[in-house]
């Protein structure tokens, strides 16, 4: 999507409500940009938007994404204009998506697995 807004994320919302399995419940950790908050969202039945505390990037581990993303595919470039900005951003991501593990490194929080093995 070009633009990061409302129509982007209802879009978004429908595509995932979409993707959930039958009889499953989704929930998005979100933080508190304006197109997440908006009173303009129809949030689908199954989702339900968990809304991060306002300043928290800690808490939000796509934070720790975009800072690997820009450390290691992305930063310290030149676009020669919006073109080159979606196919750098295109080929960044399909290189992310082909390492689950380090995902899972990134994303991962101690606190949220508490009690499990």
């Amino acid at each position: 999507m070009p633009y990061a807004d409302t129509p982007a994320m209802q879009a978004h919302l429908d595509e995932i409500s979409r993707k959930v399995a039958s009889g499953a419940h989704a929930a998005l950790l979100l933080d508190r940009a304006g197109w997440h908050t908006t009173d303009k969202l129809t949030i689908p039945r199954n989702i339900t938007l968990i809304l991060l505390p306002s300043r928290s990037p800690e808490l939000n581990p796509v934070e720790n994404i975009w800072q690997y993303l820009r450390a290691n595919w992305l930063s310290n470039r030149v676009f020669e204009g919006y073109d080159d900005i979606i196919d750098a951003a295109c080929d960044t991501w399909n290189k992310l998506i082909d390492l689950p593990a380090v995902i899972t490194s990134i994303g991962s929080r101690q606190w949220a697995h508490i009690g499990q093995s």
